[in-house]
């Protein structure tokens, strides 16, 4: 849509999961000039921008918000506005109600603008130690039901690893309804209180985790589980077509038939001269 004439703009801001300084210059800097910045809870967002010496107006932005809230500050955009977004911790619009907004925003013609940075999604796929060349975000399971029921079954047959958030006091029931879907042997981690001073992560088999999860989780809780693809026994659901699309991809980004072949037989557990044939073929082919 073209953009509405005299609109102001929507920033969608990225702030830090736990240590205050995990913030961009450039996120600073908007936070500094937008007319009001759109909180989930102020106080949370108040001791940011104390730290960072920014007085920009607070106000709140949350699930709960009226129903004409979001109508009333799209017309302060149209109007010439420029607000910023930002949740209680990480980017915004991620398993939480600042979709609302940006989708009136893109209806209206309201500009809006991505300031990228954390993520607890992407921080415990960097330290978690499970491959997630490919990967799924599910946000909060459902607590019950055949909501619940079916989304771990997704899960069960994901062929990438699966990234979602829990509350530690749910972690335990969570991990188990996992393991009793996927098996108690995939691999999972626990990331708990990312960038934090008491930053944890635990990884092992779900049964593991069940374990240390019984022992008391406290704080912010982000979880990753292992695919089918990448665990031990998915060879049997790896198709020759699968395969062969595989090694294209492994070739296109630009790894020697060697190291391919390599990458193709630990991801599908083909045997490694079978691998390496059908690498050979395909290398020799687009020559």
């Amino acid at each position: 849509m073209k953009p509405a004439e005299g609109a102001g703009r929507l920033s969608v801001v990225a702030t830090p999961i736990g240590n205050l300084d995990d913030i961009t210059l450039r996120a600073i800097e908007v936070l500094r000039q937008a007319d009001v910045i759109l909180a989930e809870d102020t106080r949370r967002t108040k001791r940011l921008t104390g730290h960072l010496g920014i007085a920009t107006r607070l106000k709140s932005f949350h699930a709960h918000s009226p129903p004409g809230a979001v109508e009333g500050w799209v017309a302060e955009l149209l109007g010439g506005a420029h607000l910023a977004i930002v949740t209680d911790a990480g980017t915004p619009v991620v398993s939480d109600p600042g979709i609302r907004l940006v989708a009136a925003c893109r209806e209206a013609g309201v500009p809006v603008e991505a300031i990228p940075g954390p993520s607890a999604v992407t921080a415990a796929i960097a330290v978690a130690g499970i491959r997630a060349d490919v990967f799924r975000f599910v946000g909060f399971l459902p607590r019950s039901g055949g909501r619940r029921r079916r989304v771990l079954e997704e899960i069960g047959t994901e062929r990438g690893a699966t990234v979602l958030f829990e509350a530690p006091g749910r972690v335990g029931k969570t991990l188990s309804d996992l393991a009793a879907v996927v098996g108690a042997d995939r691999q999972g981690a626990i990331c708990r209180e990312l960038t934090k001073l008491h930053e944890e992560v635990t990884r092992g088999p779900l049964s593991e985790l069940i374990e240390r999860a019984g022992e008391g989780i406290r704080g912010e809780v982000t979880l990753v589980v292992e695919g089918t693809g990448l665990a031990a026994g998915a060879v049997s659901e790896v198709t020759p077509e699968d395969a062969r699309d595989r090694a294209e991809e492994l070739l296109a980004n630009g790894l020697s038939p060697r190291d391919a072949a390599r990458r193709l037989a630990e991801e599908t557990a083909m045997p490694k001269k079978e691998a390496y044939s059908l690498i050979l073929s395909l290398a020799e082919g687009s020559t």
